[in-house]
């Protein structure tokens, strides 16, 4: 497969392999920093791969989203969920350029991160809206301070670039992939660039590359308060739901406020109003999460923070000894790069409104959670835009119908955007299909990425 001859020391690279625990072995693959500089500096990806229990026919490359999530971490806990194909294919992952160990963009202490996620982020006061406006100004300042110029070369088209070096790599002459939650968003960006270097592409829990940050943030905030609701109306008929039968949105909407005026005892910490939004979002991830959210919001309602703190840190990547995994910092480095976002504060101010009306308990946090991105010292990379894909195989696109962080109807867009799109329609609560297990979903997927043999478009399980 042809490539740019000033790129050729790249892509005729081989990986070399050592063990690196539990049946595992690690790599590093040395990429450009600038694609436009290829005799330029350079940077390397920490990759990760189990080999197949059989016979290798390849690799499957997967990415667990983020962005800003640990490929790496995601296979040392998650390999089983692929036992179906790795029978016949090295299961392959790796840390996107400034995530995890591959020259992960840092911004914050520890100490000055829980301070950024303790910011109220439903200002109601401007003493708060000001403090939030400070935080988010000082996140970006901070992060260009320690990152200076590598903050322009860790977008998602760079990773993409970086994937199709390492198909190259591990010798394979075309991909396949799994992406789930934002990994859609770069397999997307991989398949804008190189659709003939497909061969089986799985997108679970897709979003939308046509939406600027804005719109996007508005769906996902939709997305969240649908299940929340379907959240309230399971606990309003569990014994242990701590809030009224009849009401569950009011005992919740009291409980919030309770928090918002003065912060929940949480051991040496205390749960405010930042905390009990991650906490809350966490929670709604999947449907197995609920019992321990029921307890945990049951727990803050008697002044014990403590659970609903463990579930915010679960989703901040926040460690037991105070640090943090770089997810953070990551993520708004790259969304802030990636696509447009406002670069007045007025305009999320008024976001942050029009969210609050279609999405009361997740509008206003989700509007602000962009809020660095006004300030981001580097622009965007592109502008938002659809992507088709001419001359790729089927690529399959799952999307489950009530999902929170990636809302179906995203999923419904990126199909009918793709030339080759197949959709397949997951009717259940929570973020992702495959990894819940659902036979019809893991069928359709297996024998995809095994034989090449895509399920019909329109295919609907659960």
């Amino acid at each position: 497969m042809t490539h740019d001859a000033a790129l050729g020391r790249f892509y005729e690279q081989r990986l070399s392999w050592s063990d690196c625990n539990d049946g595992f072995q690690c790599s590093k693959l040395l990429v450009p920093l600038d694609y436009s500089q290829p005799k330029g500096a350079t940077l390397q990806i920490a990759v990760i791969r189990k080999r197949a229990s059989g016979t290798s026919h390849g690799s499957l490359i997967v990415n667990p989203g983020g962005p800003g999530a640990s490929g790496v971490d995601f296979v040392r806990g998650s390999a089983g969920t692929f036992a179906g194909v790795t029978t016949q294919f090295d299961l392959v992952s790796f840390d996107p350029r400034g995530v995890g160990a591959s020259r992960p963009v840092r911004c914050e202490t520890g100490p000055e991160l829980d301070a950024f996620v303790h910011v109220d982020p439903t200002p109601d006061t401007a003493a708060e809206h000001a403090a939030l406006v400070r935080s988010s100004r000082q996140f970006a300042e901070d992060c260009f301070k320690r990152n200076g110029n590598y903050l322009e070369h860790v977008g998602t088209i760079d990773a993409a670039r970086d994937m199709d070096v390492l198909r190259a790599a591990l010798g394979d002459r075309k991909l396949t992939y799994y992406g789930g939650s934002y990994g859609t968003y770069l397999g997307a960006k991989y398949a804008q660039l190189f659709p003939r270097h497909i061969r089986a592409m799985v997108l679970d829990g897709a979003l939308d590359p046509r939406q600027p940050t804005a719109a996007e943030n508005r769906v996902q905030a939709i997305g969240f308060e649908t299940d929340l609701r379907d959240f309230l109306n399971a606990c309003s008929h569990a014994s242990d739901c701590p809030f009224s039968s009849s009401d569950p949105e009011s005992g919740l909407n009291s409980l919030q406020a309770k928090i918002d005026a003065h912060p929940v005892s949480a051991g040496s910490r205390s749960l405010g109003p930042g905390e009990f939004f991650e906490g809350l979002a966490l929670g709604l991830y999947s449907t197995t999460y609920w019992d321990t959210l029921r307890r945990a919001l049951g727990d803050a309602q008697n002044g014990d923070g403590r659970l609903m703190l463990l579930l915010s840190d679960a989703l901040t990547e926040r460690h037991s000894d105070g640090s943090y995994s770089n997810l953070i910092e990551s993520n708004l480095a790259i969304n802030c790069i990636d696509r447009p976002s406002p670069r007045q504060v007025s305009a999320y101010d008024s976001a942050a409104r029009d969210f609050a009306r279609v999405a009361p308990h997740f509008g206003e946090p989700i509007a602000y959670g962009s809020l660095p991105c006004a300030f981001w010292p580097v622009p965007p990379v592109e502008q938002a835009h659809a992507v088709h894909a001419e001359g790729a195989p089927p690529i399959v696109v799952i999307g489950t119908t009530r999902d929170p962080a990636t809302p179906y109807v995203w999923a419904k867009a990126l199909a009918r955007q793709l030339a080759s799109g197949v959709l397949v329609t997951f009717n259940s609560d929570g973020h992702t299909a495959y990894e819940h297990g659902n036979n019809c979903i893991v069928s359709a997927v297996n024998t995809y990425l095994l034989r090449d043999v895509a399920p019909h478009d329109g295919l609907r399980c659960g």
